[in-house]
Parts: C-alpha cells; sequence; structure tokens
C-alpha cells in the first residue's frame, strides 16, 4: 500500500530526463540501456518506474527495447522493497506500435517457428502490480502493451488505436483479446477494423466471450496468417517507405 500511496505524485510529476538514478545502481552494473530509463521513485524507493525512451521513433516497440523491458520487468520484482511497478512513455507518445521495419520482411515460417512476439507476454505474469501511465499515442502495439497491466492511468491526450489493418494485418499481441474486454466488442471491431482511434474517455466495460489464454493463442495464429498475404507485405513496405499502400487483396 505505500508504493500505491506514492503512485500517483510519480505519474504526475515531470518526468526526469534520460540519465541514470543513482539509487538504480543493481542495473548499471547487470545492464546498459538503450531503450528504457529505469529507476526507484516515491519517499522509500517502493516505486518502480520504467520509461520508454526511443522518442526519434515515439517509442517504437523493437525487439532491444521488449528485452530490456523484461530485464527491467524481473529485476523490480525480484527487489523486496518495490511495491508496485510504473510503466510510462514520453508526452507526445507511449508507444506508436510495433517497430514496422523489423518485421517488415518476416514470413509466416518465420513467425510461426520463432514464436514471433512471443516475448511480449512476460509483462502479463509480472506478480507485482503493473501501472500504465499513458500520455499522448498508445498504437498498435503500444495499445497492446498498455492493456497487458494491471491499471491504466491515461492523461487528457492520450489516444488508443489498433491500426494494424492499415497495414495489411492484425493485432498479433492481445489487442483482440484485451481491447474486447476493455471496450466492448462493438467498439472493439470498430477500432480492429478500421484503424480508428479513441480517447480515453471513450472507453467502456465490456463482457468475456472466450477466455484471455484461448484467445489470445487464437490471435497469434491468424496473426501469423496474414504474413502469408500479400497485402501484408505491400502495408508494412509502404508505411516503411512512407506511401500509401496499394493493395489488391491478396
Amino acid at each position: 500500500m505505500a508504493a500505491l500511496r506514492v503512485l500517483l505524485s510519480c505519474v504526475r510529476g515531470p518526468l526526469r530526463p534520460p540519465v541514470r538514478c543513482p539509487a538504480w545502481r543493481p542495473f548499471a552494473s547487470g545492464a546498459n540501456f538503450e531503450y528504457i530509463i529505469a529507476e526507484k521513485r516515491g519517499k522509500n524507493n517502493t516505486v518502480g518506474l520504467i520509461q520508454l525512451n526511443r522518442p526519434k521513433a515515439l517509442n517504437a516497440l523493437c525487439d532491444g527495447l521488449i528485452d530490456e523491458l523484461n530485464q527491467a520487468l524481473k529485476t523490480f520484482e525480484e527487489d523486496p522493497a518495490v511495491g508496485a511497478i510504473v510503466l510510462t512513455g514520453g508526452d507526445k507518445a507511449f508507444a506508436a506500435g510495433a517497430d514496422i521495419k523489423e518485421m517488415q520482411n518476416l514470413s509466416f515460417q518465420d513467425c510461426y517457428s520463432s514464436k514471433f512476439l512471443k516475448h511480449w507476454d512476460h509483462l502479463t505474469q509480472v506478480k507485482k502490480p503493473v501501472i500504465a501511465a499513458v500520455n499522448g499515442y498508445a498504437f498498435g502495439g503500444g495499445c497492446e502493451l498498455a492493456m497487458m497491466c494491471d491499471i491504466i492511468y491515461a492523461g487528457e491526450k492520450a489516444q488508443f488505436a489498433q491500426p494494424e489493418i492499415l497495414i495489411g494485418t492484425i493485432p498479433g499481441a492481445g489487442g483482440t483479446q484485451r481491447l474486447t474486454r476493455a471496450v466492448g466488442k462493438s467498439l472493439a471491431m470498430e477500432m480492429v477494423l478500421t484503424g480508428d482511434r479513441i480517447s480515453a474517455q471513450d472507453a467502456k466495460q465490456a463482457a468475456f466471450e472466450m477466455t484471455l489464454t484461448e484467445g489470445s493463442k487464437l490471435e497469434k495464429k491468424l496473426f501469423y496468417s496474414t504474413f502469408a498475404t500479400d497485402d501484408r507485405k505491400e502495408g508494412m513496405t509502404a508505411f516503411v517507405e512512407k506511401r500509401k499502400a496499394n493493395f489488391k487483396d491478396q
């Protein structure tokens, strides 16, 4: 409870510049983070703060970032002094999505054999409360990452979207499953099928039709299957090349 009492002050206060915090020396000797900032906050260092730190890429979630995030989560979880963990980004973007350049040239076989995105699931297994402090864009993988957390604190400028349809694919890290539970089936289908964004105020309560575990397994299989289509390849290539996609329903 002590960690939760200092939580709001951590969320509302300005984020520190990207420098290492002296209180976080265990990380300094075990890792040299490139994509995140991890430190303890609060009067008694009871809150673990993880800030996504790829501002030029709007915190796009590359493999390296997810690996570092998992390492920070593991260390905070094993630290008895830490009672809760806060995951945040920047003012402009929590995370604007997965790193499309990394998946652009993958095939269906690449995804299936490597269990693509499997390492994203570590966040859902953390036993301590994980709170997402979201401002700005939480799109695609960023929206999915926020929904993996136990609680979402959304700022007035927060916007959520699952725009994968615009690059010829579907959400692959829990989006079709957790989004339904967060905003309801109707709005979730609208968001996934159109790529439209919503504000925090638009969120609604929803019911379950399938267990989360079963739904997530099915979602990943369907996500992998899109990598066998020409339109998925064209969509991601167009995104990387900053042009309009020429879909042919293939």
